[in-house]
């Protein structure tokens, strides 16, 4: 298949709240945009390097076991942030990679986002099952 990278938004949801009920203004949003963030199938949630976690200011929830080249480890799990792709968002919770691993768009934010990769060009789509549309499965 080879690599996938996508630009990608990532932004603080708590602050994104306080927006919405009038407490903090828009252009305070604490958020991060990267252009090279690595779509992974193979993993399961958002993954974001320690700095971009601290740059977003969120706090760290509980901590999970995880499995990864490096063997089984605890993880840690940080509050929800909204992750958008293109004209496309979700709201998902964020697992802590140390700083020279990449951003990591695993499997749920991808079927949040009813965004599939293309193996021929190397790029996220919309899904070809729903005729490119944003659509959320119920069953």
């Amino acid at each position: 298949m080879g690599r996938v990278l996508t630009d990608a938004t990532i932004e603080n949801m708590g602050d994104l709240f306080e927006v919405a009920r009038g407490s903090r203004p828009a252009a305070d949003v604490r958020r991060a945009t990267v252009d090279d963030a690595l779509v992974d199938t193979g993993a399961t949630t958002l993954a974001l390097p320690t700095r971009l976690i601290q740059q977003l200011g969120l706090n760290k929830v509980y901590e999970k076991r995880a499995r990864s080249t490096r063997g089984v480890d605890l993880v840690a799990v940080y509050e929800a942030a909204r992750l958008t792709i293109g004209e496309r968002f979700c709201t998902v919770d964020v697992m802590e990679v140390p700083d020279e691993v990449p951003v990591l768009i695993g499997q749920i934010p991808l079927e949040m986002l009813d965004l599939v990769v293309d193996p021929q060009s190397r790029q996220l789509i919309g899904n070809p099952a729903h005729n490119g549309e944003h659509v959320l499965e119920l069953y």
